[in-house]
């Protein structure tokens, strides 16, 4: 992965860069899963924070929760969730944005005065498409992008994912990006395009070590 890859990933529709992680540990939740599919998304959710050297807590002292995890039917259902319309501004004109689009799947982030991300809610509606895709993988597709705020366009062209014999991994060079996105040295937040260059150099370390 090249520096102009990098940034291509955090430069967003109107181009400007956007690049930001998790600033503090994150707590999360899921509804409207069973018991096996919340272990695999545990399970996902514990593999990356490792991969990141990112914590994970039982609560967040602010918001109680602050990665939330909602899989449903249709898209109205949000609408009907107690407090929803507080978490997300204009819960209604969104909800009929996507609806009308029949997207399946959305991302909406929450940051803290220096920028970083402080909550995550993650919305998936369990279409024909997204209820054909393995948990396993459907797992760690979310929590991959809802450990940074990639660009819109990100992973529209290839996945962050690959597959190694039989099993559904992360690819190397995201996996490395994320691993540098998370180094101490590195502030939380960058709005600005060389931030791309200073993760390629910690990519670039962390591949010498």
């Amino acid at each position: 992965m090249e520096p102009q890859d990098i940034e291509a990933l955090f430069t967003r529709d109107d181009g400007h860069f956007v690049f930001a992680r998790w600033g503090r540990p994150i707590a999360p939740v899921v509804f409207g899963v069973d018991e096996a599919t919340l272990q695999v998304v545990k399970g996902a959710l514990e593999a990356v924070a490792a991969l990141a050297g990112h914590k994970m807590a039982e609560t967040d002292m602010e918001l109680g929760s602050n990665l939330m995890v909602f899989f449903f039917s249709e898209w109205a259902e949000l609408l009907d969730v107690p407090g929803m319309d507080r978490l997300v501004p204009d819960l209604g004109p969104l909800v009929e944005k996507l609806g009308a689009v029949d997207a399946n799947q959305y991302r909406f982030f929450r940051f803290d005065e220096s920028g970083a991300i402080k909550a995550c809610f993650v919305f998936l509606r369990m279409d024909e498409h997204l209820s054909a895709v393995p948990a396993e993988t459907l797992a760690l597709s979310q929590v991959v992008q809802s450990y940074l705020l990639w660009s819109d366009n990100a992973f529209k062209d290839r996945s962050p994912l690959a597959i190694a014999g039989e099993k559904t991994i992360l690819r190397p060079d995201v996996a490395g990006l994320i691993r540098a996105a998370y180094d101490p040295i590195l502030p939380s937040a960058a709005t600005d395009s060389s931030h791309a260059l200073r993760l390629y150099a910690r990519m670039q370390a962390g591949d010498v070590r």
